[in-house]
Parts: structure tokens; sequence; C-alpha cells
């Protein structure tokens, strides 16, 4: 299956020293990828899939975490 080939490459990418477009468009691939994925699992129940999207939503949180920077303290 291609998508869960790309899927892996996409977590196999470094993922230091990035910019923030670099940030951004890696947020925006894993929530493409994270779409699609729930489109194939919705049909063929699979837990490999829920797995690769598990992995891919917390990649996806720890990029964005980043790119929305460290709360503002009193």
């Amino acid at each position: 299956m291609d998508l869960i080939k790309k899927a892996s490459e996409f977590e196999k990418r470094k993922m230091k020293s990035l910019s923030t477009s670099d940030r951004v468009k890696i947020s925006r691939e894993a929530k493409s990828l994270i779409l699609e994925l729930n489109k194939v699992y919705k049909e063929k129940k699979d837990e490999k899939i829920m797995d690769t999207m598990k992995r891919i939503t917390a990649i996806k949180r720890k990029v964005e975490k980043r790119l929305k920077g460290a709360p503002l303290t009193a």
C-alpha cells in the first residue's frame, strides 16, 4: 500500500533544526496523511493503520507545540 509507505517515510524524516516554514509544511503534511489513513482505517479496521496514525499525530503535536511557542507565565 502506497499510503502506508508514505507514512513510514514521513516518520523517518529528520525533524531537527527546522525553520518555521518547514514546521508548517510538516504539520500540514501530517494532517493530510492522518486524514487519508483515517479513510482507509474506516474501511479495513486494521490496528496497524491506527498505530501509524497515532505515531504521526504525536509528531504533529510536537511540531505544532514548537510552532505555537511556550505559554507566557504571569
